[in-house]
């Protein structure tokens, strides 16, 4: 299952969003992060699928593939939606048996809850599967290059995010692989008692931290043989570009966000 999760992969394609402009691709899923909270009804959340939609279609990814991915994070989308089926109170009482009872406000907000958990994942995933690591990087250092007036350390952040982003799979990978190796031994992760697998994750943590300090500690002794001394005096070979794409997705987003906000109810 872990293998499925995509969050923090790039797959290289000849896309119109492969070509945008890493800074474009940034403001963009922080500005959706704010519009997808502006949506409160029907039409809104169907306008909103259809954007991430039309996005999924210029990235040339099947959406299969997109889907697939979304698969280990599907529990926490149902868990959501029972949480709000059975806690939210308001409109007509639609079902009661005992305690437990379903009104249709509950269904209404687990159904739009859920759905915002989904758009706001698809377009987190889209930037990562769309953009190198270190296309993250030039475009965070150059969006935030005003605070390093603050002395506020732009590039050393950057660098620490984009590094944490691509390493995501690689811990995935990690995991799957100790996993797999206690498993030969006779641990069971997947039956038994929550109390027996919680126990069992023990021996799966232990090495997994101990793997991620050799691999962080293997890629601090790199960089310094490689003379990096961070973002001063640093020139770069490849250049951002903002072009008449980027503006054009930016503009797409303002009237998508116009028409939320003129649709809310």
């Amino acid at each position: 299952m872990l293998n499925n999760l995509i969050i923090g992969r790039y797959v290289p394609k000849d896309s119109f969003v492969h070509r945008m402009d890493p800074r474009a691709k940034l403001i963009l899923v922080f500005l959706f992060v704010f519009i997808v909270f502006l949506a409160n009804n029907t039409w809104a959340y169907l306008i909103l699928g259809l954007y991430v939609l039309f996005v999924t279609a210029l990235t040339k990814i099947p959406i299969t593939f997109i889907l697939k991915g979304l698969k280990p994070i599907i529990w926490i989308i149902l868990f959501t939606m029972v949480f709000h089926i059975f806690l939210t109170r308001g409109g007509e009482l639609l079902f009661q048996i005992g305690p437990l009872s379903i009104y249709e406000e509950g269904i209404r907000q687990a159904i739009f809850i859920s759905l915002r958990f989904l758009y706001l994942i698809t377009i987190t995933t889209i930037l990562t599967l769309t953009t190198t690591p270190i296309e993250v990087t030039d475009g965070m250092e150059t969006l935030f290059g005003p605070l390093k007036k603050w002395k506020v350390p732009v590039h050393e952040l950057s660098l620490m995010m984009s590094i944490s982003l691509r390493f995501i799979p690689t811990l995935l990978q990690e995991t799957d692989k100790i996993m797999k190796a206690q498993s030969a031994r006779g641990v069971d992760f997947s039956s038994g008692p929550i109390k027996d697998r919680v126990k069992a994750l023990v021996p799966l943590l232990v090495p997994l931290f101990i793997s991620s300090f050799k691999r962080a500690e293997e890629l601090a002794i790199a960089m310094e043989a490689r003379g990096y001394q961070g973002g001063e005096g640093r020139t770069k070979y490849r250049l951002l570009h903002w072009g008449g794409k980027d503006t054009v997705m930016l503009i797409g987003l303002v009237v998508l966000t116009i028409i939320l906000i003129f649709i809310r109810t």
